[in-house]
């Protein structure tokens, strides 16, 4: 039990089911009506094609997870599981994942999540020690997901599915760079460039926080624009947008820890009340 206790934390469960989500959020709004099956089937292939990026980041972090207070338990750097059988459980679950995608919904799907998967797991991780534009690499698998879902639902990556990538795709720069911002000392144990700005947490680095999160408003109110759902929903991210954006400037104000850990709260329900209020405005 303790070995399966270890794998399962590699699949870094949280962050895994959050993808999961937003995917099925994707394929409900490009269906237009519930098929549970079909929801549970395209989280499990977005749940397993997402943990299976997160072993390869820990694989290739396994010495740098050993310097920071907040990763050195992880099953690697404490030597709970080997790199081996990390690298077999991640195989199979990546496998497993991609041909769920492909044979149940569409090659194109499987595809994208394939292409996700390489850009998180052998571009973005690298990357994070050589230059903060690790955020926006990595911000395109993160806002990938739903348009995946959109993708397995209607088999075309049409204008409706960039939106839903525009959105969550854009709130990852603010999500990003709030927990960069909490946990610096952290991330600079392991020489991670994370922050934007040089110098990191100053009034640059907020001022692009609040930018990206300004955007969000109008690319929120696209969904209504495009037919994709109705003025309900659209109210809905508004307001949420508004109250996101308000967290943004009280950090330009402070440049404190404590703002910013109130952004990174802000995001974790910015983007499900957002993406709910979508989907239930649709059915």
């Amino acid at each position: 039990m303790t070995k399966v206790k270890h794998y399962f934390g590699l699949l870094k469960f949280r962050l895994s089911s959050t993808v999961a989500f937003s995917s099925a959020i994707g394929y409900m709004l490009g269906e237009g009506h519930l098929e549970l099956l079909n929801v549970i089937l395209i989280m499990l292939g977005g749940f397993l094609v997402t943990g299976s990026a997160n072993i390869i980041n820990q694989i290739l972090e396994k010495d740098l997870d050993k310097l920071m207070k907040r990763t050195a338990q992880r099953p690697l750097p404490t030597g709970a599981l080997s790199v081996a059988e990390a690298a077999v459980f991640c195989c199979i679950i990546g496998i497993i994942g991609i041909s769920l995608l492909a044979f149940y919904f569409n090659i194109l799907t499987a595809v994208l999540a394939l292409m996700s998967l390489i850009l998180y797991g052998f571009v973005y991780t690298p990357l994070k020690r050589i230059s903060p534009i690790c955020v926006l690499v990595g911000a395109i698998p993160g806002g990938l997901p739903p348009l995946l879902g959109w993708v397995a639902a209607t088999g075309v990556i049409s204008i409706e599915a960039w939106i839903l990538f525009g959105i969550q795709f854009t709130w990852q720069f603010p999500h990003f760079w709030a927990i960069a911002w909490v946990l610096d000392d952290d991330y600079k144990r392991a020489g991670f460039k994370m922050l934007p700005m040089e110098g990191g947490k100053n009034l640059k680095t907020a001022f692009q926080i609040m930018t990206y999160t300004l955007l969000l408003i109008p690319l929120s109110m696209l969904p209504l624009q495009f037919g994709m759902t109705g003025k309900t929903s659209a109210i809905i991210a508004v307001l949420c947008g508004v109250l996101f954006l308000a967290q943004t400037l009280y950090l330009m104000q402070t440049c404190s820890k404590k703002a910013a850990m109130s952004i990174m709260f802000g995001s974790f329900l910015y983007l499900p009340i957002v993406q709910i209020a979508l989907v239930l405005d649709k059915l």
